[in-house]
């Protein structure tokens, strides 16, 4: 008989590594997508579409799946999501029209609806001084976006991109089956129906759970959509190769996911509040930076023509969005301590509902980059966008968290 300490590190770690299965296969469009584009004649809003179409549905389940995990459980939800997503990611490697890959994309993206699922199993095992650090180690499956940049474009330039959706679909069904067998079911975690429908719903009435999503389509929406488009971003703005691109992005992917369960501890000892305020803060100043295009300048002078470049060089560049991805790890983290501070008895539905908005962030995002890119041809004005995002977090976050604490302080004292 397996003791309580073996299934909760049984049940996270294999949570984990299903998430991190998941993740690749969500994002796998931002690598198999620049040949599909190719192929396919795309311009950039088209296939900010086809990088974006699974992120839509694995936006939208993502609040059901949140529901039918606190009814029903997380062990059998999480099981039979991933395997309704095998036939689909194979049937991806036989598309040949536009429409075929948005399709399959729709049904392949309910692989992201998994983390709805996982971060409300895991969380039920553990007591509530030691969720933050459980649910920020589930959410180091994140890291999944860069072990897509990983082993994609290997298997792509090994055996063109058609084997990519079909090595991962053998990988999908392979991890389905070892979660079945390696994971347990608390009868303790589900609700067993009880839970009402309209009583779920009611916390969309709560303000405070969409200030949560705002900060989250940052933090998470923000992360996926710039996964999704940082390897086409280096191809187009440094001219990289695809393999050295995707390397390079995956700065950005790699440490955005994995030091995921750092904010989850970081959260746990000083606070959701304290860790999410210097998350938006850092990113804001990255992005400020980030966003300033490639620009040539011309002084006439006396004695001739001064010319001067501004912009960023392609290390200078990497080194920000490292840091801004150490920085989302923290605060997705953060978000859902938030979540499982003040929503103890609904974290499926109330992390369905967040998850669900900032993974709509996911969806949206990419589009509008290829929208503005095709409008402006400034690439630089994705990160232009995204500074105005964070800018109204920070003065949300401001108005309703930290000038309430102030009066509170100034009563007390």
């Amino acid at each position: 008989m397996a003791t309580i300490r073996t299934k909760q590190v049984s049940v996270v770690t294999m949570s984990t590594l299903s998430f991190t299965v998941c993740f690749a296969v969500w994002m796998m469009f931002a690598v198999i997508g620049i040949p599909i584009k190719k192929m396919l004649g795309l311009n950039e809003t088209q296939f900010g579409l086809l990088a974006a179409t699974p992120v839509l549905t694995g936006s939208l389940i993502r609040l059901p799946l949140g529901m039918w995990t606190d009814r029903f459980g997380g062990r059998i939800v999480f099981f039979l999501l991933m395997l309704s997503t095998v036939i689909p990611i194979w049937l991806i490697g036989e598309a040949t029209a536009y429409w075929h890959f948005l399709v399959l994309g729709l049904f392949v993206g309910l692989a992201g609806g998994s983390f709805s699922v996982g971060i409300a199993y895991c969380a039920r095992w553990f007591d509530k001084k030691h969720q933050g650090f459980a649910m920020g180690i589930f959410g180091a499956g994140n890291s999944g976006a860069a072990v897509n940049k990983f082993v994609a474009p290997a298997i792509l330039v090994a055996f063109g991109w058609a084997m990519v959706p079909r090595v991962y679909a053998i990988a999908m069904l392979v991890t389905a089956i070892a979660f079945w067998v390696l994971t347990y079911t608390d009868p303790r975690h589900a609700g067993g129906g009880e839970v009402k429908l309209a009583e779920q719903l009611k916390a969309l009435k709560d303000p405070t759970v969409w200030k949560l999503c705002q900060y989250y389509s940052i933090v998470f929406g923000g992360y996926v959509a710039l996964s999704l488009w940082m390897t086409r971003y280096y191809i187009s703005e440094y001219g990289f190769g695809i393999e050295v691109a995707a390397l390079l992005a995956a700065c950005f992917s790699l440490p955005g996911g994995v030091l995921r369960a750092v904010g989850g501890w970081m959260s746990d000892r000083w606070g959701a509040h304290p860790v999410t305020w210097w998350v938006m803060l850092l990113s804001w100043v990255c992005l400020f930076f980030l966003s300033y295009p490639q620009t040539d300048l011309v002084i006439r002078t006396a004695s001739g023509d001064l010319r001067f470049h501004v912009g960023l060089n392609p290390w200078t560049f990497t080194i920000l969005m490292f840091v801004m991805g150490v920085a989302w790890a923290f605060g997705k983290a953060s978000v859902f301590k938030y979540i499982s501070d003040e929503y103890t008895h609904n974290i499926g539905v109330i992390s369905g509902i967040v998850g669900l908005i900032g993974a709509l962030g996911g969806f949206l995002l990419p589009i509008m980059f290829g929208a503005l890119v095709d409008l402006t041809g400034v690439n630089s004005s994705i990160f232009m966008l995204m500074w105005g995002v964070t800018l109204v977090s920070l003065v949300w976050m401001y108005w309703t968290e930290i000038v309430p604490q102030r009066a509170r302080a100034a009563q007390g004292a």
